[in-house]
């Protein structure tokens, strides 16, 4: 059996390691969310300048606005895209810093290729879909589903190469 290594670099540390792929956020997510932290900053100078001889209004102003600007970096950047790992034993979704699902190839009964849409998941991100399963989607183009064989919740996840996984999983779960 052949398996493509997508990034020879990535494995220098890892021998096991078959497939690595990362999946940025959708432009338009991005773009709202810069947008958002850019009106934000603009909002927080025009009141500086209006409330310049009130140093408590300013400092008010500061600490909240700011702190609005912080959380939304923090956010952008904890959830700027999915990492897959893919090793002859487990596959690993991590989206963020705390959101990581490592799953043994073992307990896979089924992988497919699904579309991830809005009406599913009601948006993109860590969601849980209409159909129940638990989905990081970073857009709503294809997706991997998980089932598995003990009946839990199916996990789906955003990709770039939805029939390369799934010919890679569907291989090594039996």
């Amino acid at each position: 059996m052949v398996i493509e290594i997508i990034s020879k670099d990535i494995t220098k540390n890892n021998d096991n390691l078959l497939y690595s792929e990362w999946i940025p956020l959708a432009k338009i997510v991005k773009i709202v969310i810069i947008s958002l932290i850019f009106f934000l900053f603009i909002l927080l100078f025009y009141l500086i300048i209006i409330f310049a001889s009130e140093p408590q209004v300013i400092t008010f102003l500061l600490f909240t606005l700011g702190g609005l600007c912080v959380l939304f970096l923090f956010i952008y950047w904890n959830f700027r895209g999915v990492q897959i790992t893919l090793t002859k034993n487990q596959i690993k979704v991590k989206y963020g810093i705390f959101n990581h699902k490592i799953i043994s190839l073992k307990k896979i009964m089924r992988c497919e290729i699904i579309k991830a849409t809005f009406k599913k998941y009601g948006g993109i991100g860590i969601r849980l879909g209409f159909d129940g399963s638990w989905a990081y989607t970073t857009d709503f183009g294809e997706a991997i589903k998980l089932t598995y064989q003990n009946g839990g919740r199916p996990f789906v996840f955003s990709t770039r190469n939805p029939q390369k996984i799934s010919n890679l999983i569907s291989k090594l779960s039996k």
